[in-house]
């Protein structure tokens, strides 16, 4: 590809803005469309601005050379061209779909108004507009509720708590964090919410939101029991924003379908980020979402060997401010019968670390409090090498690796 042909990028989030810059330094400047009013920002730290620990300017992303705010409603394939909301069209050579994901709503009586929003005092917890919100709202005493126990929820109600709220959590399924997280590590992260003054609800399904004159004022659980609330966040997770895709024509399944050079099924278009399904898996995670950015860039430039063959990824969360909080987790947390486990636990401190090995390679972790190990373990996890025959397995919980 020539750099006279013209990239336009749908979406200013992680992926589009690294994408944007990437082919910048390649001498390929891109046109980036994004539908927020906001400065391009980090969402992964949105939970720190509600928080009241960052302004939102700090998680600012660096701003692209060209940026169009506009809301994307159509793509003309044949044309190559792009309707906008305003009536502009905006035509494209290559055309890059980077439009993130929607939050999940769950199907609860009473969630929306006949007008189809959301009641006064609910809101979800995806965009800065949406963090902004609840920054307003939140005040010392006010009673929230927070639907969802994980990696957003509990990022969410530990924000609220440390701006004074009072927090309830209800997470549907039997622990926090299940999804990464092993049993022994959920219920550290309980405590720590606990410390906090968060009341915590596990297997418990939330029914109903009650509202009065167009406002919540309390949310019913499936066995009638009511939770007075001033304030609702929905943080029941994300599924991939494939409506442009969908409407064009495009192969979708759970997300975008893309292949190895990050090509739908229009050879005009590709996909990077939340919104893409690569190999099956629909990550919805950053790290993710920058290699493929990166991958996407060379391939534009014309590097032939670019392929994105996938991201082993490491979630990781650091809870800043009082009682703070860092946990990391990576591939198999659960062991299977003849893996080898090893633990290691101080239940003063709070701290745990466990990994799991397979046939001589490391499978999978989970580290709550203490993460000096952390990087010697994802490399040797990403490497999916067999492990040094010297040492017991202990020696991967204690050595850092000079990380």
């Amino acid at each position: 590809m020539t750099s006279n042909k013209r990239v336009v990028v749908i979406g200013a989030g992680l992926a589009g803005v690294r994408l944007a810059r990437r082919l910048g330094e390649l001498g390929m400047p891109a046109l980036l469309i994004g539908e927020e009013e906001h400065r391009p920002y980090n969402r992964v730290l949105l939970a720190e601005v509600l928080a009241g620990r960052y302004a939102p300017e700090v998680i600012a992303l660096p701003a692209p050379a060209e940026l169009v705010r506009a809301r994307v409603t159509g793509i003309d394939r044949e044309r190559r061209s792009l309707a906008c909301a305003d009536g502009s069209e905006i035509a494209y050579d290559t055309l890059v779909l980077a439009t993130g994901s929607n939050p999940v709503l769950p199907p609860l009586r009473g969630l929306f108004t006949p007008d189809h929003e959301l009641p006064e005092g609910v809101h979800a917890f995806r965009t800065m507009d949406d963090c902004l919100g609840l920054s307003k709202a939140v005040r010392p005493g006010v009673r929230a509720v927070v639907i969802g126990g994980g990696l957003l929820g509990v990022s969410a109600a530990r924000a609220l708590a440390a701006r004074g709220a009072q927090v309830v959590l209800a997470q549907q399924s039997e622990r926090l964090m299940e999804r990464q997280l092993d049993p022994d590590a959920s219920r550290l992260v309980l405590r720590h919410l606990r410390d906090l003054g968060v009341e915590v609800h596990t297997e418990c399904r939330v029914r109903d939101v009650r509202c009065v004159g167009g406002a919540v004022r309390s949310v019913e659980l499936a066995d009638g029991y009511a939770l007075d609330a001033d304030l609702v966040v929905l943080a029941c997770g994300v599924h991939p924003r494939t409506g442009l895709a969908k409407e064009a024509g495009l192969a979708v399944h759970k997300g975008v379908l893309v292949d190895d050079e990050l090509r739908t099924s229009d050879p005009h278009i590709r996909a990077i980020g939340d919104c893409v399904q690569h190999g099956g898996e629909v990550y919805g995670l950053a790290a993710p979402a920058l290699e493929q950015a990166d991958v996407l860039a060379e391939s534009l430039a014309g590097k032939t060997t670019a392929r994105y063959s996938g991201t082993r990824s490491l979630t990781r969360l650091t809870l800043a401010g009082d009682g703070s909080l860092d946990l990391a987790a990576f591939g198999e947390t659960e062991a299977l019968p003849g893996d080898d486990v090893v633990r290691l636990t101080d239940a003063t401190r709070g701290t745990y670390r466990k990994v799991v090995v397979r046939d001589d390679r490391l499978v999978g972790g989970v580290l709550v409090g203490e993460l000096g190990t952390v990087g010697a373990l994802a490399r040797a996890w990403e490497g999916a090498e067999p492990l040094p025959d010297h040492g017991p397995l202990l020696h991967l919980l204690t050595n850092d690796g000079g990380s």
